[in-house]
């Protein structure tokens, strides 16, 4: 992955020729710019893209690794403001439709790849990001299916862009229809793909919708494990490593103490605080990251069809949340 990275910065188009150093100052002026009250996550992530298109991104080859691990602490964070008595009765209400969309994503995703003829590995791969939990669901079925470089770069690429539509589509889609915060909270852990993004969309709707969306995800995310078991049976892959998702424990284990210890009354504020800026510097990486090379490399095939696996799971599960209450 890292080897195709550096392909693509090397390959990008700029608009403005700079030279290293002031390429570096930019875009840590616009890093330490995300830290304060001024930026939300979306214009994070719009200030990323610009940087991306305009200047080129002068630390892409850590690009990756730095958004992984800022996102998992950020989420760490978060749980230091939410309640287990709430989140075990969001987990509870979002359980069945977790199962139901993750099944019915997974199947149509492979009839839609076939339909469309999208390599099989990519298919399976924006599938699977668009079942689970976007980037991380890739990264762990990925070694599963044994996919090269440039199947795995296609998939998350297709991910990438859907949740950059989907942190201002879905805040301005919840206001046009009067959703509540539990509605927008669950729509949101369902049908955006990525973590960060569920958690950007939510946080800009309200602090009920972030806790609901927050645990969700994260329960969602859990389904890596038994997809990737049954990912290795049809790939017939038996040495297939499982990365499994850990932080999702140091969340619960946040929540726990912000709960039971009346010491985080005091603390958990300023934890969340700082989760909060991790999450809008973790979007502003995630656009810095998709310059032009990017979006010309995904193609029409693998995009076509996460656009119409998103527009099924955002569509029925809108539908079953307003009127299967």
């Amino acid at each position: 992955m890292e080897t195709h990275q550096k392909t693509i910065q090397k390959e990008s188009f700029i608009f403005f020729k700079v030279n290293a150093t002031l390429q570096q100052l930019i875009f840590v002026a616009l890093l330490l710019f995300c830290t304060t009250i001024f930026v939300s996550p979306p214009i994070a992530l719009v200030l990323g893209l610009i940087v991306a298109n305009l200047f080129g991104h002068p630390f892409l080859e850590l690009n990756h690794k730095a958004t992984n691990y800022l996102l998992q602490f950020s989420v760490v964070g978060l749980g230091f403001g939410m309640n287990v008595h709430s989140a075990v009765s969001a987990g509870k209400e979002g359980f069945l439709f977790t199962i139901i969309s993750i099944v019915s994503t997974l199947v149509l995703g492979t009839f839609l790849g076939k339909w469309l003829k999208t390599e099989k590995k990519t298919s399976h791969l924006i599938s699977c990001g668009t079942a689970i939990c976007g980037g991380s669901a890739i990264a762990a079925i990925a070694p599963v299916i044994k996919s090269n470089e440039k199947q795995t770069s296609v998939a998350l690429g297709v991910i990438f862009i859907l949740n950059s539509v989907a942190l201002f589509l879905f805040p301005a889609v919840g206001d046009w229809l009067d959703l509540s915060q539990k509605e927008f909270g669950l729509w949101c852990a369902i049908a955006i793909h990525d973590t960060s993004s569920v958690v950007g969309a939510a946080s800009k709707y309200g602090p009920e919708a972030l806790q609901i969306a927050t645990t969700v995800k994260l329960a969602r995310a859990l389904w890596i494990i038994p997809v990737a078991l049954i990912t290795a049976f049809i790939f017939k892959n038996k040495s297939g490593k499982i990365k499994i998702p850990y932080f999702i424990g140091l969340f619960i284990l946040a929540m726990i103490a912000n709960t039971y210890l009346p010491q985080m009354k005091s603390i958990g504020p300023h934890f969340v605080s700082v989760a909060k800026i991790g999450l809008t510097v973790t979007l502003f990486l995630i656009g810095a990251g998709l310059n032009r090379t990017v979006l010309k490399s995904v193609g029409l095939k693998p995009l076509a069809q996460g656009i119409l696996l998103w527009g099924f799971i955002a569509t029925a599960t809108l539908i079953s949340i307003i009127y299967l209450k």
